[in-house]
């Protein structure tokens, strides 16, 4: 392919990638922010905590229906209006005086939140060809490991020439722009939705929607089984997560810096992971990056649980967070390859919400056990029953009669 060419083909990835890239950021600066903000107005860590349980609660209140509105929706101008949505709100929470309507706006920007992460990744399968997605999935990953290290580096900058409602206002533009770089993306479905905009989202119509997806994981279980088995990876990673504060302050006996260092090493690790993941990304198989880069994950954490000094949880930390990046990529590359666009915002809404439920039920599981057994205990069932489930991923994604799944064709879009 000529450099022109190349150019050419990579245009509106590019411009779509800015985009993620800036609203990635901004996302960090609002997470940070958003926390001082409420420990400032509340002076509760409890009242800080609960912002954390509006995010699954937004997910089980928004992607019962959301899906059936994302596939039947414009998927530029439903990511526009959702970033417009958000850059609104955030700009409104400086003047909410009582937590309890700054709570109800957090929700709502979480509720749109939680429906453009469907939205983007089938606007996105729709914008790429097949053989461009795993490069393009590969630079997501990269670009959102940036993030993570460089949305609270320029909060902290921030915070030293303003105050957190300052940076709550940047991100607000931050998303003004993201929105307003989306506006130069093509219309893909211009003529599409001409003949549907008058349906009506009823109890009749979701049902219906609920049923084309049970149909289609029925027809194509394979498929939803490894969707199934790498979201109860991230279910088991997002439980023990929930712990990792306590275990490093009461089995590590981590001070406050070294618990920052530490998390420190897990943001190096991401970004050593999805340089080296874009680099040889082509070279490798989707089925390897899931299946070893999951596998990794789960070795990671299991390094994690038994470390008993700060070296040897820095090494876990840095282990799964550097696979991360490789089993995101092969995940993401199989989901688009593999759902029909045509059902992919119904598919990926209900299939996240189980996602969410299962993280709020393990979650809660975990930190009742932890508080009734011992910390470390429950920490170590943990990764070994999500070093069981990469293994039993792992072994699926290797079957030799499966190697269709892992390549470019899509599944027929008239089967489900």
């Amino acid at each position: 392919m000529s450099l022109k060419k190349l150019l050419g083909s990579w245009k509106y990835p590019s411009i779509l990638l800015f985009g993620m890239g800036v609203s990635n950021i901004g996302d960090w600066i609002y997470l940070i922010a958003l926390n001082l903000i409420v420990l400032d107005m509340t002076g509760s860590p409890l009242a800080v905590a609960a912002l954390y349980i509006l995010k699954p609660l937004a997910v089980l209140f928004t992607n019962v229906w959301a899906g059936s509105v994302i596939d039947r929706s414009n998927k530029r101008n439903l990511m526009i209006t959702l970033d417009l949505f958000r850059a609104i709100f955030i700009s409104l929470l400086p003047f909410f005086s009582s937590i309890w309507s700054m709570y109800l706006a957090v929700f709502l920007i979480n509720m749109a939140s939680s429906m453009f992460v469907p939205t983007s990744i089938t606007y996105i399968t729709k914008l790429t060809p097949p053989e461009q997605r795993k490069r393009f999935n590969s630079l997501r990953s990269l670009i959102e490991s940036g993030g993570f290290l460089i949305g609270p580096a320029v909060a902290g900058m921030l915070f030293l020439i303003g105050t957190p409602i300052f940076a709550i206002y940047i991100n607000a533009i931050a998303l003004f722009l993201s929105g307003f770089v989306t506006l130069f993306m093509p219309n893909l479905e211009k003529q599409t939705f001409a003949d549907t905009t008058d349906q009506k989202i009823s109890l009749e119509l979701l049902k219906s929607d609920w049923k084309i997806v049970l149909n289609f994981s029925h027809r194509h279980a394979y498929i939803m089984l490894i969707y199934f088995l790498f979201s109860c990876m991230m279910v088991m990673a997002t439980a023990v997560d929930s712990l990792e504060a306590a275990f490093a302050k009461k089995v590590l006996y981590l001070s406050d810096s070294d618990y920052g260092f530490l998390v420190s090493i897990a943001g190096a690790g991401i970004v050593a992971g999805a340089i080296v993941n874009t680099i040889f990304t082509k070279k490798l198989a989707t089925s390897v990056l899931i299946g070893f880069g999951s596998l990794f994950v789960s070795v990671g954490y299991i390094i994690y649980a038994f470390s008993s000094s700060f070296f040897v949880a820095a090494l876990g930390f840095f282990v799964l967070s550097f696979s991360l990046a490789f089993a995101n990529t092969g995940f993401l590359t199989f989901y688009q390859n593999n759902i029909p666009v045509e059902v992919m915002g119904r598919v990926g809404s209900i299939y996240r919400l189980i996602e969410a439920i299962l993280i709020m039920i393990t979650t809660v599981i975990f930190g009742v056990a932890a508080q009734l057994i011992s910390i470390k205990f429950i920490v170590i069932i943990g990764t070994f029953v999500m070093l069981l489930i990469t293994m039993i991923l792992c072994t699926f994604n290797f079957q030799p009669s499966k190697k269709k799944y892992y390549q470019t064709a899509i599944t027929d879009s008239k089967g489900f």
